[in-house]
């Protein structure tokens, strides 16, 4: 079982372990394992950018801890976009991805967000679909999903 806290500092370097390591591994349809697709796509997986990213006052980071290790990241933008949702590979299927949505998702509806949108990897696709979202517009690749109260 999971445990779903607020992102803090101390958590950088397991945060950028995570988005690294859950691209490279479970993002091969995506990537296709081309060097230039997955370099643009790490590039800004930095400690750096995901301090920026933890202090943001536009976002609520949240992580995942199995037996007090990090092993999820996920994060909601101000007007109700899913800025990002990782995994390490070894969790996958086993209820932290669905902790994590549930924990943005409460979080919108504390600020009063009413639909949830993002753009999806072809990899996450069905993993958004199984929760609920719908494609939104003509892209594949955009989905989104409306709160219930």
């Amino acid at each position: 079982m999971s445990e779903i806290r607020r992102a803090r500092l101390d958590d950088t370097d397991a945060i950028v372990v995570v988005l690294r390591r859950s691209i490279t591994e479970l993002c091969v349809a995506d990537h296709r394992n081309d060097p230039g697709v997955l370099g643009a796509w790490l590039e800004n997986k930095t400690a750096e950018n995901v301090r920026t990213w933890i202090e943001s006052p536009r976002a609520f980071m949240v992580v995942a801890e199995v037996r007090g290790a990090v092993c999820g990241v996920a994060s909601l933008g101000a007007t109700g976009g899913i800025l990002l949702c990782y995994l390490l590979p070894e969790v996958q299927s086993t209820g932290v991805g669905r902790a994590l949505l549930a924990g943005l998702e409460a979080e919108a509806r504390r600020q009063g967000i009413r639909e949830l949108s993002l753009e999806s990897t072809v990899s996450a696709r069905g993993f958004y679909s199984a929760h609920g979202f719908r494609p939104k517009g003509d892209g594949a690749a955009l989905l989104s999903k409306v709160l219930v109260s």
